[in-house]
């Protein structure tokens, strides 16, 4: 079927171009969010009349975007989640979490505006990708942690893994040191 962009669309075209997609795509997809139009004469005409107003309002839209984009590219926002000792999450992060985090902290981020690579399934710091608008994307990071105590110790530069191997040396040393002083001890008895 083809199409009038209303707006860019990711790895489809810019707004105004005529672009061939699948049925379905422009049926349940674009059409119905209003980023696209049936390409007929009339919509054609339709488009040319309403062209300067769509970019007048997508040019208002971009500058708002980024200037939300300026405070919001870089910020690390913290996600509480229970996890196991080896670090993995009983559950994921999704993509609403990312949203209603960022909200809460006074972004308005909505949660299909979330990008996530990957599922988010273990403790750590993990970027993501905010598509503002569709000509900006910002990236963040979630801190996803056990206690705030320990996102903390994760913002500063130490992971769940080299903490739990630094507590296991300790409680190895710890318990080196006892025996050698039992040691040192039953060897005083023996004379």
């Amino acid at each position: 079927m083809q199409v009038i962009l209303l707006q860019r669309v990711a790895k489809l075209g810019q707004m105004g171009e005529v672009v061939n997609v699948k049925d379905g795509y422009a049926r349940n997809f674009l059409l119905p969010q209003g980023k696209a139009l049936r390409a007929n004469e009339s919509n054609i005409k339709s488009f040319e009349a309403r062209k300067v107003q769509l970019e007048t309002q997508n040019l208002e839209t971009k500058k708002e975007a980024e200037v939300v984009a300026a405070k919001l590219d870089g910020q690390t926002f913290v996600i509480i989640r229970s996890a196991s000792d080896s670090g993995a999450l009983y559950g994921s992060v999704t993509t609403r979490d990312a949203a209603d985090v960022a909200t809460a902290e006074g972004f308005s981020v909505e949660r299909g505006q979330v990008v996530l690579d990957r599922p988010i399934k273990d403790l750590g710091l993990h970027p993501v990708t905010v598509v503002l608008h569709p000509e900006v994307t910002v990236k963040i990071t979630m801190n996803v942690a056990r206690s705030v105590e320990e996102a903390e110790l994760q913002a500063a530069g130490k992971s769940i893994m080299e903490l739990a191997a630094e507590a296991e040396a300790a409680a190895e040393f710890e318990i080196a040191e006892l025996f050698d002083e039992m040691g040192a001890a039953q060897d005083g008895e023996d004379l």
